[in-house]
């Protein structure tokens, strides 16, 4: 069996949604996961955002016209006057639910339980409109078998117990449809896998169980060689191994959530990333195999902050670095890059929320200096099987751009580079003229 997600543009209408349906329906069964119809997380988050701020009446007036969308997409969904009943019932529970949540003290557990029924709609509609066309479908509640840690990471035995007695449950069907994104945690709690959060269920459940391959559904038709939005004249890429796609994931590519690579690769299972606009087209193939040596493609990760930490305490001495990092490690802030003197220590971070508790603390340990606003671009493929000089195309494609980090050597799929945003485009289109043409 395959496992297919489809995001939320996919199922973002009416006529996107009958063109998952008839793409889907080819007799093969399937496990479909699928994300919010389009705008609708947004918009949940919005209405938290005024339940926090204790606006209620915006709040509801919000609820409110989000209803009368879904009420609209009913109409237009269904031909059949019971399914249209149906689709009704739908968006009156949902809506029921969040004006529940919107009483009383509002605080994360109501949040995300109004979160979660964008993905809760839009795989009852899609459950409903496989049944009027008459294809034997079952709708496993994700609820029910996807679970997350104390930690936040997803328990995947627990997921695999779990959706073993889910389809036993429900029984025999061509095609199952689940939701994306929302799970519980250890708590039984309502909960989600965060933003992009669907790639990543539709990688776990693949891996729970055993699936034949894992496809990956968007509005493009794979992953390019570089950014499309900044750089001209990018080419889409046929295969790719799962570690090359997880440096492009984790450093800016948007095509794929960044954690879902990981049990695809532990159980060996491919995944395709294709194109719901062009489903003829091939898309990119990831696996375990490798194709050809060099750059495979280039990608960029903004948002960076760049942390120099100089102390004359570093000469010759030990555990220096070990003390830095176990502040990081305190504050749960992952460090992206680091590059290394005897006398100092850079690195780069992506969450900044502690950063003023961090700061303070590495003052403890010498001189702070702090970097917004930079731009890691990490260039991607089987680099360590290049001809010698290597690093030094590099720097020559990159003639004229500051440069204020670099790693290299300590993934033979990746060579990363710290820029300032506002070189960002420059840097890109330097790599694409010089290094990936040839």
């Amino acid at each position: 069996m395959k496992v297919l997600k489809f995001g939320g543009t996919s199922v973002g209408n009416v006529e996107n949604m009958n063109a998952v349906m008839k793409l889907i329906t080819d007799g093969e069964k399937k496990l479909v996961v699928l994300s919010a119809m389009s705008g609708t997380t947004n918009a949940l988050v919005e209405i938290s955002d005024y339940l926090y701020k204790k606006n209620k009446d915006v709040a509801r007036s919000q609820i409110g016209r989000l209803e009368s969308k879904y009420k609209k997409i009913v109409d237009k969904l269904f031909e059949a006057d019971t399914r249209k009943q149906e689709g009704l019932k739908i968006v009156e529970k949902s809506f029921d639910t969040i004006r529940k949540q919107a009483n009383g003290k509002f605080g994360p557990i109501k949040e995300q339980t109004i979160l979660a029924q964008g993905e809760l709609i839009s795989t009852a509609f899609f459950t409903q409109l496989m049944l009027e066309n008459g294809h034997k479908t079952k709708l496993l509640p994700a609820l029910d078998f996807m679970r997350i840690d104390e930690e936040k990471a997803a328990d995947l035995q627990a997921i695999k117990t779990n959706i073993a007695k889910v389809l036993e449950e429900v029984g025999e069907a061509d095609y199952y449809i689940t939701q994306g994104f929302i799970c519980r945690n250890e708590k039984e709690e309502i909960d989600n896998l965060q933003r992009g959060g669907s790639d990543y269920t539709a990688s776990l459940i693949g891996a729970a169980i055993e699936a034949d391959e894992i496809q990956i559904w968007t509005d493009i038709d794979g992953f390019h060689n570089n950014d499309p939005r900044y750089v001209n004249n990018t080419k889409k890429i046929e295969q790719l191994s799962f570690d090359e796609t997880a440096e492009l994931a984790y450093f800016g590519a948007k095509i794929l959530h960044p954690q879902t690579v990981l049990p695809a690769k532990l159980h060996n299972i491919p995944v395709r990333l294709k194109n719901t606009m062009n489903p003829t087209d091939s898309g990119t193939l990831i696996t375990s195999e490798t194709s050809g040596s060099g750059i495979k493609a280039v990608a960029a990760k903004d948002g960076i902050t760049a942390i120099k930490i100089k102390s004359d305490r570093m000469l010759m001495a030990y555990g220096f670095l070990k003390s830095v990092f176990e502040i990081f490690e305190f504050f749960k802030t992952p460090i992206d890059m680091i590059s290394t003197s005897e006398v100092a220590v850079s690195l780069t971070i992506d969450n900044t929320r502690k950063l003023k508790d961090i700061i303070k603390e590495l003052k403890e340990y010498g001189e702070v200096q702090i970097d917004e606003n930079q731009t890691i671009i990490c260039i991607v493929g089987d680099i360590i099987a290049e001809e010698r000089g290597f690093a030094a195309k590099v720097f020559d494609a990159l003639e004229g751009i500051p440069i204020r980090m670099i790693s290299y050597g300590g993934s033979r799929h990746n060579i990363s580079l710290l820029v300032s945003t506002n070189h960002k485009q420059e840097t890109l289109q330097a790599i694409s003229d010089n290094l990936l043409e040839n």
